[in-house]
């Protein structure tokens, strides 16, 4: 009989570090459809803290990754989501949102304007949904091209720049939310000072043949040791940042889930290019108004992790929302959790009780990053 461990579920894909994973010792699981490591031989807490001071290496080859080309692409692009893709400078990156026709989030991503093209990562999960819903959408406008012989590396932490660097010099020139193509020993890279756990670090698509040994190459600095899955959840949770399918979903608007800063002045009433984005009468009207509701961040009284889909109440029992993402936060050392409550419940200091197994747990509302950020921007 073959070894368990050697190979994921048929029905499971791998991405180019897979081997690599197993030599590692990884605990692998399904997400989003491929084989992942949740988790290494020193564990998840270890890993989170590795990466908060040094610098943590992440296999995200399972998102999507495409370019967007033609004199229209901008536009077209821009057409679909509440976010200034135009006004965008070549080098720079943004934060971008796939809004349905109802103003609810199909998805959230990343997009660079690399100046002959548009680069773009969305979520693993939500790739295939993407693309086909670019191509509907947008797909006579602009060339659409998916990258699935790209993989994608991220490395994170304090340290990261100080390990990448040995390898990239040019990543240096990097400041939070920019990108450049640069190049590891012949080997073409696209390079993005950008990451979900808060901390400073880098996005690194590179060919799936030479994904192995730049990693590899990566975990022979000192620095660096590799990170899985969980840990990423506790980073990002941390950093206060949502997780799509989690805190995001079709039903949630950009307001409710408190990303107005990613809506910039031009698409907004008064804007040059105000509106014209699928659900712009929720989404302007929420901006105007306020929504029903409101992503908070709240911290647990007591040491009793509260997880998601938990029921909220006020403190005199009636229903107060319920908890999108919740763990035991590492660095902030107290059960924390992000949460949708009615609006007149979302200010800092008011007290929810979380009902976990039956029993009220006081949680106060606080503002997020739980952990401060810590991003480079030069």
């Amino acid at each position: 009989m073959s070894d368990p461990t050697s190979a994921p579920p048929a029905a499971l894909q791998t991405t180019p570090l897979h081997d690599l994973h197993l030599e590692l010792g990884a605990r692998m699981v399904p997400f989003a459809g491929y084989s992942m490591p949740v988790q290494y031989p020193s564990g998840l807490m270890a890993e989170h803290v590795h990466t908060r001071t040094q610098a943590g290496l992440f296999d995200v080859s399972h998102m999507g990754q495409l370019t967007l080309s033609g004199s229209q692409a901008a536009l077209a692009f821009e057409s679909l989501m509440p976010v200034d893709v135009a006004g965008l400078a070549p080098g720079r990156q943004r934060y971008g949102l796939l809004l349905n026709d109802e103003g609810g989030i199909l998805d959230d991503l990343m997009f660079v304007n690399r100046g002959d093209d548009w680069f773009v990562v969305v979520n693993g999960a939500c790739k295939q949904a993407d693309i086909a819903h670019l191509q509907q959408r947008i797909g006579t406008h602009c060339t659409i091209s998916p990258l699935p012989d790209q993989a994608l590396l991220a490395l994170q932490g304090p340290m990261a720049v100080t390990a990448l660097a040995r390898l990239v010099p040019g990543v240096t020139s990097l400041v939070f939310m920019t990108g450049a193509r640069l190049d590891w020993e012949g080997v073409p890279l696209f390079v993005t000072r950008s990451g979900y756990t808060g901390e400073d670090g880098f996005e690194i698509s590179i060919a799936a043949a030479q994904a192995d040994a730049f990693a590899r190459a990566l975990l022979a600095q000192p620095e660096v040791k590799p990170i899985g899955l969980g840990a990423r959840n506790s980073l990002r949770l941390e950093a206060g940042l949502c997780l799509y399918g989690q805190d995001l979903d079709t039903t949630t608007s950009p307001v409710e889930a408190g990303l107005n800063w990613a809506i910039q002045k031009s698409r907004r009433a008064g804007g040059e290019r105000a509106g014209g984005f699928p659900g712009a009468e929720r989404v302007l009207r929420e901006l105007a108004q306020g929504p029903v509701r409101c992503r908070v961040g709240l911290v647990a009284q007591a040491r009793i992790p509260v997880r998601e889909h938990t029921p909220l109440q006020t403190l005199d029992g009636a229903p107060a929302g319920e908890v999108c993402s919740g763990l035991l936060g590492p660095t902030f050392n107290q059960p924390i959790a992000m949460a949708y409550v009615p609006r007149e419940l979302s200010a800092a200091g008011t007290v929810l009780n979380a009902l976990v197994r039956g029993k009220p747990v006081p949680m106060v509302v606080q503002a997020m990053p739980f952990v401060p950020t810590r991003y480079y921007r030069g």
